[in-house]
């Protein structure tokens, strides 16, 4: 099913659940750069390579070259989102149940974003959405095993290749520049840094922008009565919907984002900041083109963590770092209990 963005309006005045649906789909797109967004900025501005308001205009920008790039040579994260989870059947109430997921999901990031912690947009839409699949189908039915596999596999694979690409790359660089004038190499990096953030914006939105947009996908055929998207391609007017939605979020809450990430976990350089960038980058875009579903916060912070390692591992700051490994770790049974009884409920009142 084809929509253009003025039959997409007409449909939002004639349909009040799907205004609904696509209200709490933008609210956490918007809570994703809100959260997310800022950590693939977070060392350029930390090192300060570039200033924050500038960072956020290309992070804004480089999301959806991000989108409409990966759109067009095949969104294999966004099929993977959406069979991963059964939402078939009877469409009322699977739009309900989504609803109910996507509430969730804005509920347990911004509880993280309050404590200042980078949590998880992608763990935290994977768990809502399976807890209200059990809910809707009333068991483990509403899950593809086969497909959820993707998740734990992305996982092994973002911290094995964000820490050990993290570690390996500085140290490469270091190995390069050692002969090198520091005031020289410096102003290389801070280029290279600036490159890197884009690199990462890049990545965010080829990861994160569409696994939303999928979920936003799935609104609209659900209330149309259809219970599966037939096309994984969202239209050009709903990248840059989401393009904007996702850069205002990180122009309202990146910063305390961006102090968790590149300021209070470890200290970095220039050149730390650009190998962390380079190591998450090619870690994202590797698992892009898999197919794996990955946390961009999960992989960046890995990697700034090897790079930190690389120095000395008291480098790290490794409270930080407990706190974020805690938050990834109650993100799937959390988030996901929280959609399972939001979607019972709603099932109940709706």
């Amino acid at each position: 099913m084809d929509i253009t963005f003025i039959q997409f309006i007409g449909q939002l005045i004639d349909s009040p659940v799907l205004l609904i649906t696509i209200v709490l789909t933008l609210a956490v797109i918007f809570v994703n750069g809100w959260t997310d967004a800022p950590n693939a900025i977070a060392t350029c501005v930390s090192t300060r390579s570039i200033g924050p308001r500038a960072a956020i205009l290309m992070a804004a920008v480089f999301n959806f070259l991000g989108v409409l790039f990966m759109s067009i040579i095949g969104a294999k994260v966004t099929a993977t989102i959406m069979k991963m989870v059964n939402f078939r059947g009877n469409t009322e109430d699977s739009t309900v149940a989504l609803c109910a997921a996507l509430l969730a999901i804005v509920i347990w990031a911004t509880a993280a974003w309050y404590f200042g912690i980078p949590t998880s947009e992608s763990h935290a839409l994977i768990a809502g959405i399976t807890g209200a699949a059990i809910a809707l189908q009333g068991g483990i039915s509403g899950i593809n095993g086969k497909e959820w596999i993707s998740v734990l596999y992305g996982l092994i694979v973002s911290t094995i290749l964000g820490f050990g690409g993290g570690w390996f790359t500085v140290w490469l660089t270091k190995k390069i520049c050692k002969k090198y004038d520091r005031r020289k190499t410096n102003r290389f990096f801070k280029g290279a840094q600036i490159f890197g953030g884009a690199s990462m914006a890049f990545m965010h939105g080829a990861q994160d922008g569409l696994k939303f947009m999928g979920v936003l996908m799935l609104g609209v055929f659900l209330v149309n009565g259809q219970d599966t998207v037939k096309s994984v391609i969202p239209p050009m007017w709903m990248m840059i919907l989401c393009s904007l939605v996702m850069a205002i979020g990180t122009s309202i809450g990146g910063y305390k984002i961006i102090k968790s990430v590149g300021m209070d976990m470890v200290k970095l350089e220039k050149y730390q900041g650009f190998s962390a960038d380079l190591s998450a980058s090619i870690t994202l875009l590797i698992c892009t083109l898999v197919g794996y579903p990955v946390s961009t916060t999960h992989t960046k912070t890995t990697a700034i963590m090897g790079v930190g390692a690389n120095k000395r591992i008291s480098a790290v700051n490794w409270g930080v770092v407990k706190d974020m490994v805690l938050t990834w770790i109650f993100t799937f049974p959390g988030c996901g209990l929280i959609g399972y009884l939001m979607a019972l409920v709603f099932m109940k009142i709706f």
